[in-house]
């Protein structure tokens, strides 16, 4: 009894002692740091937060924190430092623009004396299910909360030793309150996501929204695993009761975490995965899901969360008196967001890894109306669309997007986390689906009836229906047709879900319109895809949509 009553009277700072890494901090180049909190548990985070007045703790018990001005990921602060081995291999492009070494060493030494004499938090842990392709990963925050932001979304270390000989292979920094000097740095505002392959270090600033930390960790990765011949994904994933996985690829605001998280299935993931010749493995730990408007009914695993202890709420409004949540009110921001570990969702997989997908969904929110809800893809069609990432960005998830969606194409369903060239990832999932003989399927989660303003969006009992006929391998038996602008098969019916829902011409009042609209969208992918034509096979640009076709509609 006496121990227990030692153990909980223990300080912060001595219980982070006993789980210290022995490689120190000095070897990062830190020197007069006033206290370092080492792999704090949950419990013991949450004293700090509430303490330092980073947050509160809300009914049930999950944190509620501001993240301040930025209430989204900066896409266009990010950069790459230029040096020797990354130079070759970086597609340097509006997403991974070009940083010089030099100024990246004196940002990064300015840094470390800004931090002399304040407190750190560190948590040192793994990114990457699958202990073939682990890699350990050194999160240093300034933030208390941040650091229970990446016990949630990394994989934690299983044993006290573990932790003590703990050795990085990269190391993210996180500094709200240090700005860069765009007159002397180079970076574009004073808000900055520096990656530096060489050093293996990522340092950011001036931005408390924690999705930096967690999208710099899968940059790292996708370019990383990609070289060992493993395809890094931005997707979701899940498995059914015969073993037979799926993949969801998709942008914020297409459903990638609400679709997958279905109780008929098993959650390995909500966003990020590689695919080894093993198989799929998670990348995260954890889940860092949208909550605006958040359903009880469609989304009752996730909603749950939102009530747990550890939990993480970002933006969130709550009740100062009762401390009950309102998930509905955006006035903070749209993005409003919730961070909890894997095992929150009952049905998730321990291991978080499966077997090879017996199904691929690419998930796209078309704010034009005019696609389908379903259709499915010749595997060219499935590497066109992997290249095009159409969707429709919808208000929160960047900043600078105002309330109506975005019509956008983002290479691999996540263009602002690639690294190497877009066509080097298609061509590794082009083989993995030949070889796996994998189904690949278009689902839309955007508008239908009309476009943006004048449509609904998709109900998702709908989707869902679609989605639980595919994955059970009952739609690949249904009758199609063939849409005569992109060229997939389109079903004609599916159980549970109304004839006119699938057949997008005939939810729309005006046809000429519809026909416009389908038009003006194939133009969009062709102009696009421009850009990806030197060195993609013939056979995949003649995948794409014909702007020609007169659709003929009565």
């Amino acid at each position: 009894m006496s121990q227990y009553i030692l153990d909980i009277k223990t300080p912060a700072l001595a219980q982070a002692k006993t789980v210290k890494s022995e490689y120190g901090l000095k070897n990062h180049g830190f020197r007069n740091l006033n206290n370092v909190y080492w792999n704090l548990p949950s419990e013991a985070l949450y004293e700090e937060i509430i303490f330092r007045n980073e947050g509160k703790i809300s009914y049930n018990g999950a944190l509620v924190v501001d993240t301040g001005k930025h209430t989204a990921r900066s896409a266009n602060d990010k950069f790459v430092v230029k040096e020797t081995e990354s130079e070759k291999n970086v597609w340097w492009s509006e997403y991974n623009r070009p940083f010089s070494v030099d100024k990246f060493n004196a940002v990064y030494q300015r840094l470390l004396g800004f931090l002399q004499g304040r407190d750190l938090f560190v948590q040192d842990c793994y990114a990457g299910a699958d202990t073939d392709y682990r890699l350990p990963v050194r999160i240093i925050t300034e933030y208390a909360w941040h650091s229970q932001f990446a016990r949630n979304m990394f994989i934690r270390a299983e044993t006290n030793d573990e932790l003590r000989k703990f050795v990085p292979d990269f190391t993210v920094i996180s500094v709200p309150s240090f700005k860069g000097m765009p007159e002397i740095d180079g970076t574009l505002s004073e808000t900055f996501i520096l990656l530096n392959f060489e050093q293996r270090l990522c340092i950011i600033g001036n931005t408390g929204y924690a999705g930096e930390i967690k999208k710099s960790v899968f940059t790292i990765l996708n370019y990383l695993l990609p070289l060992e011949n493993v395809l890094s994904m931005h997707c979701s994933a899940n498995v059914g009761k015969e073993g037979e996985s799926a993949l969801f690829f998709g942008l914020s605001g297409t459903g990638k975490t609400t679709l997958s998280a279905d109780p008929k299935r098993n959650l390995i993931g909500d966003d990020e995965h590689g695919w080894s010749d093993k198989g799929i493995f998670n990348i995260e730990g954890g889940c860092y899901a949208k909550v605006i408007n958040l359903s009880p009914t469609a989304e009752p695993q996730i909603y749950a969360c939102t009530r747990k202890f550890g939990t993480i709420l970002e933006n969130v409004v709550f009740d100062p008196v009762t401390r009950y949540l309102d998930l509905d009110d955006e006035k903070l921001t749209e993005n409003t967001r919730c961070a909890y570990p894997l095992e929150f969702i009952d049905n998730a997989v321990p291991e978080k890894m499966a077997g090879h997908p017996k199904n691929i969904i690419m998930l796209t929110c078309d704010a034009s109306g005019v696609m389908p809800p379903i259709a499915k893809l010749t595997p060219e069609q499935a590497m066109y669309h992997f290249i095009s990432g159409y969707t429709s960005k919808v208000s929160g998830t960047e900043i600078d997007l105002g309330k109506e969606p975005e019509i956008t194409f983002s290479a691999c369903f996540g263009a602002p986390f690639m690294v190497h060239h877009p066509y080097h990832y298609a061509e590794m999932l082009k083989n993995k689906i030949l070889k796996h003989n994998v189904d690949c399927w278009l689902v839309n989660t955007g508008w239908s009836g009309g476009s943006y303003g004048i449509g609904k969006r998709m109900s998702i009992h709908h989707t869902r229906a679609l989605l639980n006929s595919a994955l059970e391998g009952k739609l690949a038996n249904a009758e199609f047709y063939t849409d005569p602008v992109f060229g997939f098969q389109v079903p004609m019916s599916c159980e549970g879900v109304p004839e006119k829902v699938l057949k997008p011409s005939d939810t729309w009042d005006d046809k000429a319109a519809y026909e416009d609209k389908y038009i003006q969208l194939a133009s969009l992918f062709i102009e696009n895809f421009k850009k990806f034509k030197d060195g993609c096979p013939d056979e995949i640009i003649k995948a794409g949509p014909n702007r020609d076709v007169k659709l003929n509609l009565k």
